[in-house]
């Protein structure tokens, strides 16, 4: 059965895909890009066993690592006067028209013009993010998103600049916590960087981390008593002093003390 991994626009997986395929040669991978609406429902559905999601998601009955967050940026048309600022703040953005739902930027929802005084006008007709940019780019509007989704869908006439005062966003490993396979422990394991050898081990339940630990100690153990024994017997026989009583040893006497009392 083939191990499906989904991931959400931005998120790159080629080093954990690439550690899998080395580790897991028996085990073959299928890879895609899901839409932010169905980043969450892929694990549903059954359509991948775990999926690269960037927050928020629907939370239920779902299991989640956190991987790294993103910093955010506006993204405008290039003679924009953001192209001439390292980093802005949002309240510099308040006149500005937002070619997304104010929803999804609260923080600009908060302080915007057009929403204050209702005349904020409807968004342009816009099938992806490529259209959203041939907008920003024709000066119609901004887009404030994470720093990965501006890399990726960038161009020649647009540019981005950090926004300080935005929550940055946080991609993280999902799956189902009814579905937490073998399969799914050692991605686990890979995305958090575990080696060969623990990552496995280390994703079992304490139990069974337990039962192998003492299985290896005694096959130490066992190895470590071989290796004394074969040492013993290769060892040259060694004469006893004579004990005077069991238990005890009288300390030889030293030939010098013997001539003096002899001499005495």
């Amino acid at each position: 059965m083939t191990f499906s991994i989904a991931f959400v626009a931005g998120v790159t997986p080629t080093k954990w895909t690439r550690i899998w395929a080395e580790r897991r040669p028996d085990q073959p991978l299928e890879v895609f890009r899901t839409d932010p609406a169905e980043q969450d429902q892929v694990l549903r559905d059954g359509r991948a066993q775990v999926s690269l999601v960037r927050l928020p998601v629907d939370e239920t009955d779902l299991s989640l690592i956190a991987l790294y967050r993103e910093i955010p940026v506006v993204v405008a048309a290039k003679d924009h006067f953001i192209a001439d600022q390292d980093s802005v703040l949002v309240a510099d953005l308040a006149d500005e028209h937002l070619l997304q739902d104010p929803d999804a930027v609260p923080e600009w929802r908060a302080v915007a013009t057009e929403v204050r005084d209702g005349t904020r006008r409807a968004l342009p007709k816009m099938r992806d993010l490529d259209e959203a940019m041939e907008q920003v780019a024709a000066g119609v509007g901004i887009l404030i998103v994470p720093h990965s989704i501006a890399r990726l869908h960038g161009r020649k006439d647009v540019v981005s600049r950090p926004v300080e005062d935005v929550a940055e966003s946080q991609v993280s490993l999902a799956w189902l916590a009814s579905e937490t396979t073998e399969d799914v422990e050692e991605f686990i394991g890979i995305v958090r960087g575990r080696t060969r050898d623990s990552s496995r081990i280390d994703s079992l339940p304490a139990g069974a981390e337990r039962v192998k630990k003492e299985k290896k100690t005694d096959k130490a153990k066992a190895a470590a008593k071989a290796v004394r024994v074969a040492a013993a017997k290769a060892k040259p026989a060694v004469s006893r002093k004579t004990q005077s009583a069991p238990g005890r040893t009288r300390p030889t006497a030293s030939p010098k003390k013997d001539k003096r009392r002899g001499s005495r």
